[in-house]
């Protein structure tokens, strides 16, 4: 899932589109058999990055089918509203991209082509698929609406100059020797008597990202955030996780209280960089890091730490990425299939995943850019250690609730205050209670 400024939004918008009688049977523009209209989503730095990666790529499929494809690049803070309004109006385009968090809540508008078996026949099977992310496609029990295109899982960077300087053979494996790093990590540096330097680097003004570690970190000490389609939020293991992810900036701390105002991921990687912090925890990164003129002679990557003692589960990661989908208002059904074939296909997940550094979904798109050590424990945690994020329609409302209320809570842990669990415990218990009655 990619930062979307205006979640706040969504759940209603998307409400309102799911109660447009027939608004999914409106016909499209395109009535023309040779060309298509693709909406990419913007993975690279810029809209210009993405398009210089895919017209040759498109150009490829023109050549091979003789469909044309006209191609507009949307950065992610635009891209849902976007499809909502191109499913209210019919005249949006043939084939889309998604974060894979909105799929069961998009899936709910009626407005999108159900994959069933006849479907993913025609690409290949779902068997080329990695079994977790046909997971993201919809939701559960139902079939689904889109299919993976571009995964990333949740791993663990460390700052290898910083870890030599402390004394640190090898990053942490569980939760409990992080935490132990992360303080041989902290310290003043230049004899101010202020920290300078410290263990862990967060975003803390992302309330996707705030959701992403509750939901990671609750996940791995058993908390279920829904039964079937009922909230659940207010679970003591939900409770526990948030509590372990702000105490990492209070009790621990091991995260400069000034990164709860953190708004971008290069706030971190400037840091990272500049080595003020130790680690990172965040989603693949591909190419990113060369940016900032690291190698992997500056860091190194591992596996998320894991849980130990009673109750813990082997949850590393959710699965982020983005997947494709058909809008039934296409009326080039036929093209619109076979650019996502191409695009699925085993050559194009290569390149294109390769380019973006992000983890191919399916199992034979295989090639040096995913032989490196980064690549390989991604496609381990998504093989054993990741889960989806919850597949009902209200996701999206889960998202938004939890996210803003973990982000506060960093705000006030910062100036020394942070929340007990009863506080938690009571807003995530409103939370459930709002996102039941529709709210």
């Amino acid at each position: 899932m990619r930062v979307w400024s205006r979640a706040g939004t969504v759940a209603v918008a998307i409400a309102v589109v799911a109660a447009v009688p027939g608004c999914q049977d409106n016909k499209g523009a395109n009535a023309d058999p040779k060309a298509l209209t693709y909406w990419a989503s913007q993975q690279s730095p810029s809209v210009e990055r993405d398009k210089e990666i895919l017209k040759p790529e498109l150009r490829k499929f023109t050549e091979r089918t003789g469909i044309r494809v006209n191609l507009e690049v949307i950065p992610f803070t635009d891209l849902l509203n976007r499809i909502l309004t191109a499913t209210t109006s019919g005249k949006g385009p043939d084939v889309i991209n998604l974060g894979n968090s909105w799929a069961p809540s998009l899936q709910a508008t009626g407005a999108l082509v159900e994959w069933d078996d006849a479907m993913m026949a025609k690409i290949g099977g779902a068997k080329r698929f990695t079994p977790v992310s046909l997971q993201t496609g919809g939701a559960e029990g139902q079939t689904p609406t889109s299919v993976p295109l571009y995964s990333k899982v949740y791993q663990l960077y460390y700052n290898k100059k910083l870890f030599e300087r402390a004394g640190i053979a090898k990053p942490p494996a569980t939760w409990k020797d992080f935490v132990t790093t992360a303080r041989k990590l902290t310290k003043d540096t230049d004899g101010d008597g202020r920290t300078d330097q410290w263990g862990l680097g967060v975003r803390g003004q992302a309330s996707t990202i705030a959701v992403h570690y509750a939901y990671i970190l609750g996940s791995a000490r058993g908390a279920e955030f829904f039964a079937g389609d009922k909230p659940t939020f207010d679970s003591p293991a939900a409770v526990e996780g948030i509590q372990q992810y702000l105490s990492w900036m209070g009790k621990d701390k091991i995260v400069n209280p000034s990164d709860a105002e953190n708004a971008d991921w290069a706030d971190v990687y400037e840091a990272f960089a500049d080595d003020r912090i130790g680690m990172m925890l965040v989603q693949t990164l591909g190419q990113t890091l060369k940016d900032y003129d690291l190698t992997d002679k500056d860091y190194g990557i591992a596996p998320m730490p894991a849980g130990t003692g009673p109750g813990r589960k082997n949850v590393g990661s959710f699965l982020g990425g983005t997947n494709a989908a058909i809008l039934k208002s296409t009326d080039n059904m036929d093209g619109a299939t076979e650019l996502i074939k191409f695009l699925t296909g085993p050559q194009e997940q290569v390149t294109l995943n390769a380019a973006y550094g992000t983890i191919p979904p399916v199992k034979d798109a295989k090639g040096k850019a995913f032989e490196t050590e980064e690549a390989k424990i991604a496609r381990q945690t998504m093989a054993t250690r990741a889960i989806p994020l919850p597949r009902v329609p209200q996701e999206t409302q889960f998202e938004t609730l939890i996210g803003n209320a973990v982000v506060n809570w960093l705000s006030d842990t910062a100036t020394g205050k942070q929340p007990g669990d009863e506080q938690i415990s009571s807003a995530l218990e409103d939370a459930s209670a709002k996102v039941s009655a529709g709210g």
